[in-house]
């Protein structure tokens, strides 16, 4: 994809391309850790359980060279002879498979974890194409892996070398030792340089891990584009996310109108700002906002109010105070208390007066008691 748009592979992965590259099973292994484990394992299982095994064998062979004339010709002794090689072997035997699997799981996912995926499974066409194979075989990743190969016959030749000059003495000397002292001391030689030869793949397993984990990012690394392509599919283009909002928008302002003809008044700018407020009593202790607007949604707010006959209070200052302070469906601010309560004690005396029960309420001043911290 990068090879067609032009631009270069700059970015690192994000966390989505990451996931979806370990659905595919494609994580960073290092096959040289897995194969140094199993030989560290294994040199290390001898040195365990060698001398296990070795007494098993010989008692093993001691009773077979040992057996009567008659069990020699005798065919149903066969089963008694697997019985007792069984006896012998199978401890010595099933801890040292047991230990060599577990250490071979372990060394094929400390590097990547543990992965399942189907897809690694299915058959891809790109895999039998001779032309990528061809490429395959001559490519950069072909040429790492001969350069491997060369450099751990290397690491090894030498490492004998080193090993059997270090330990040629010890070894023209077995020869005048005597059985079977010599012999012990043989095995015991075999062991150690078995695992210090061992050993000297942990410098190959040094240098692969680091690069597999640089080569594994270098081929998941991602343009400038496909990292703006991705946003956009997480996140949603710019265009439909403001559409979103835009009808989030309308279906708020839609609650919020259905809510003006239950507001006890409407306080106006008189004409910039429009608060409905309404008291209840069994809801809330203090005045609640029901809807608030500017402008457009404030002439709205006022018309719906007219239709439903809510009074309409002009209170310049408290309207300003009261949109920019409080959220809808939120308790006035206590500072606005004493300004909002004569309100509404106007607007009831108001209904009390237009049933024929009170007296016509005095006008209520346009400036209403506002504290600083509130004023806008």
């Amino acid at each position: 994809m990068a090879e067609d748009t032009g631009q270069e592979r700059t970015e690192d992965p994000t966390a989505k391309r990451l996931e979806q590259s370990r659905e595919k099973g494609q994580v960073a292994r290092s096959k040289e850790l897995g194969t140094a484990a199993v030989l560290l394992a294994s040199a290390v299982g001898f040195a365990f359980v060698g001398q296990d095994l070795a007494r098993s064998l010989h008692s093993v062979m001691t009773q077979m060279l040992t057996m009567e004339r008659d069990q020699i010709y005798d065919t149903n002794s066969m089963f008694l002879v697997w019985g007792v090689i069984g006896a012998e072997l199978a401890w010595p035997l099933f801890s040292f498979i047991a230990f060599l699997a577990f250490i071979a799981f372990l060394g094929n996912i400390v590097l990547g974890g543990i992965t399942f995926s189907v897809k690694a499974f299915m058959p891809k066409g790109s895999k039998m194409n001779p032309a990528k194979g061809f490429k395959r075989m001559f490519g950069t990743q072909a040429l790492v892996e001969l350069t491997k190969g060369i450099a751990k016959f290397l690491v090894v030749a030498i490492s004998a070398y080193f090993l059997l000059s270090f330990y040629f003495y010890d070894i023209l000397t077995l020869s005048m030792g005597h059985l079977p002292g010599n012999i012990y001391h043989a095995l015991d030689l075999l062991v150690w340089m078995f695992i210090l030869l061992c050993s000297s793949m942990l410098l190959i397993v040094v240098i692969d891990v680091p690069f597999q984990i640089w080569n594994h990012n270098k081929q998941l690394k991602m343009t400038k584009q496909e990292v703006k392509d991705e946003y956009k599919d997480s996140e949603g283009k710019p265009e439909v996310k403001g559409r979103i909002r835009q009808l989030q928008h309308e279906m708020a302002n839609k609650r919020m109108m259905s809510e003006v003809p239950n507001a006890d008044v409407i306080v106006v700018n008189p004409e910039h700002y429009a608060v409905a407020v309404k008291y209840d009593a069994s809801r809330s202790s203090a005045p609640f906002l029901v809807a608030k607007g500017v402008d457009d949604v404030a002439f709205k707010i006022r018309e719906i109010a007219r239709e439903h006959e809510v009074p309409i209070v002009s209170a310049p200052p408290l309207a300003r105070a009261i949109y920019h302070t409080t959220k809808i469906d939120q308790q006035v601010p206590e500072g606005l208390f004493t300004a909002i309560a004569q309100i509404l004690a106007y607007v009831f005396q108001l209904k009390q007066y237009q049933k024929g029960r009170g007296k016509r309420p005095k006008p209520i001043p346009l400036n209403q008691p506002i504290p600083d911290d509130l004023k806008h």
